[in-house]
């Protein structure tokens, strides 16, 4: 059996866990426009007749600006030290620009690299060309593969690539196991998502989910979490008119835990003020980032 680990790494918002849930099959990591969506390192188990990949979904790498900020960047410099290959995803439809240039400047690779220009359905032969120089000036011996993670295409062709070039290895987890997450932080991850949808201006970023509880005893699932903010007045955004909002964000999360444990829920949020959680060591520590 080929077996290892595959880090999937690479700038903010150009496809990481949108390619993890469509190799895995189901949604694995939440997906969002929003930069940092991304928090932990998310397992994703890919099985067929001949292999086992774990693919391990990193936080976008990016100059950190608090030190959440840097607890992800560390998080991803990590995991492409734990893996046998690492998969570098490229937006092919944006120009090389700063932020490129800052994983240019600090990323090392001890492993085999595959580079995945992704999003190939919006490029154009010159801006592709370009980048795919840029790249392989910095990164000879890499492998280049194209791909568009929206629409599956090409996902078989990496997987192949991929197969290629792991070891024959154990089978590290269960043929049935899709991730190494538990349903609590899959829970705060849904809720997290549908709070970075419908929440506008600075108040995403600065948003955590805690899952309280989570009572398995009824019929009905019941499920106690908050959703963290920084300030004050982000407070009555988040809570909005009449509770309009929290319940907005609570229904939307229901429907997306329901679908992904096949039973109803019950599904109570409230919202707590941590100021500036995300450059207190302590708050990172509890809930994981650290």
């Amino acid at each position: 059996m080929k077996s290892g680990f595959v880090s999937l790494i690479g700038r903010p918002n150009v496809g990481k866990s949108t390619l993890l849930n469509r190799i895995i099959g189901e949604k694995i990591s939440i997906v969002t426009p929003k930069s940092q969506t991304t928090r932990d390192e998310i397992y994703g188990i890919y099985n067929d007749e001949e292999s086992q990949i774990v693919f391990i979904d990193t936080p976008g790498i990016h100059k950190p600006k608090n030190e959440l900020g840097e607890v992800l960047d560390k998080k991803a410099y990590r995991t492409i030290r734990d893996s046998e290959i690492a998969v570098f995803i490229v937006d092919s439809s944006k120009q090389f620009g700063d932020g490129d240039q800052y994983l240019f400047d600090h990323l090392k690779f001890d492993c085999k690299l595959v580079v995945v220009f992704n999003k190939i359905d919006l490029t154009n032969i010159e801006l592709i060309t370009d980048l795919k120089k840029r790249y392989k000036e910095q990164f000879p011996d890499a492998i280049f593969v194209e791909v568009c993670a929206l629409d599956s295409f090409n996902i078989d062709g990496l997987i192949k690539v991929l197969k290629e070039n792991l070891d024959e290895g154990p089978q590290y987890y269960d043929l049935t196991q899709i991730t190494n997450k538990d349903l609590r932080f899959r829970v705060q991850e849904i809720v997290r998502e549908k709070a970075l949808l419908n929440l506008k201006e600075e108040v995403p970023h600065g948003v955590a989910v805690l899952c309280d509880d989570i009572d398995l005893s009824h019929k009905n699932i019941d499920i106690f979490g908050k959703i963290i903010i920084e300030r004050e007045s982000q407070l009555a955004i988040v809570v909005g008119k009449g509770g309009k909002m929290i319940k907005k964000i609570g229904m939307a999360a229901r429907k997306d835990i329901e679908k992904m444990i096949g039973r109803h829920i019950n599904l109570e949020l409230t919202v707590q003020v941590i100021k500036d959680w995300r450059n207190s060591s302590s708050f990172l520590a509890k809930i994981g980032y650290k």
